[in-house]
């Protein structure tokens, strides 16, 4: 049937795996108001928060963009796109503009516009970031950010959405809204200052050379 899965410890050869394959009408699963990992601050209080499944399957369904598509239309306060992986689109986003746990309209914004403009071709997933270049870097920092900041229930949302029998879907793409938002811990930057402090102490003689 097409379906031969790599092995889920290789990351970005899985997702490309699950983005050929997934309906998005019919393989979101949503656990909503659930308990999540103490030190994820992206739900809405301590170990409160939301999970998403993507259950997929079978032959693939769609050829994923490598390249930028051709003539991409973005709304007015949206840009950088860049491909971090076939098929993924990352997009700058305004800046988040609401309070803590509420909502800006700009996941929402997004998803209408292409619903009237028409979706980019070969994109199956949309991230909404503050910092395209940077998501793009790297896998491990493209997973870092779209998954820490994102509340399942809360900032996802896809072209062509529609609940059919509680069921949540969408034509897709799919777009996640990663962006930094007002009840997020702040990032967790290196001080120069701090690393030199720390590499003196397990420099030769210090209390924790050849520990750290």
């Amino acid at each position: 049937d097409g379906d031969n899965p790599p092995d889920l410890h290789r990351v970005g050869a899985f997702l490309t795996h699950m983005l050929e394959r997934v309906d998005w009408r019919r393989d979101l699963h949503f656990q909503t108001r659930t308990t999540i990992d103490t030190l994820d601050y992206s739900g809405r209080g301590l170990n409160k928060g939301s999970k998403l499944v993507i259950a997929a399957v079978g032959a693939p369904r769609r050829t994923l963009a490598d390249k930028m598509p051709a003539e991409l239309a973005l709304p007015r306060g949206f840009g950088e796109p860049t491909l971090p992986l076939p098929g993924v689109l990352a997009v700058r986003g305004p800046k988040w503009d609401a309070p803590a746990w509420g909502d800006d309209r700009v996941l929402s914004q997004l998803c209408r516009f292409w619903e009237s403009k028409g979706a980019p071709e070969g994109i199956a997933l949309v991230v909404l970031v503050d910092d395209p270049a940077f998501v793009a870097r790297s896998l491990e920092d493209f997973l870092w950010v779209v998954f820490t900041r994102s509340d399942p229930a809360a900032d996802i949302d896809g072209v062509g959405a529609a609940t059919v029998s509680k069921h949540w879907g969408c034509e897709g793409p799919l777009v996640i809204d990663a962006r930094l938002k007002a009840h997020h811990a702040p990032p967790l930057e290196e001080l120069p200052e701090i690393e030199r402090r720390v590499d003196e102490l397990a420099a030769p003689g210090g209390p924790l050379h050849g520990v750290y």
